[in-house]
């Protein structure tokens, strides 16, 4: 598993590039999440940090969602 890094550049598998912002907590359950922005748009994101990390399949392929570049 990859360590999640601040201020890094991941690619998401689909191909758009994120910056992780901040490390965070749920507020009602504690869980881990990531706060992260879309390079292109701007836009800022929140996911779960398990999902950051997950293996997904691609075309028959295994791939991790995102990977830091």
């Amino acid at each position: 598993m990859q360590e999640i890094k601040t201020g890094k550049t991941y690619r998401h598998y689909k191909g758009n590039l994120y910056k992780i912002i901040a490390l965070a907590k749920h507020s009602e359950t504690g869980e881990d999440m990531i706060v992260y922005e879309n390079i292109q748009k701007g836009d800022i994101w929140v996911r779960p940090k398990s999902m950051w990390n997950e293996i997904v399949n691609v075309s028959g392929r295994n791939v991790l969602r995102f990977q830091e570049i």
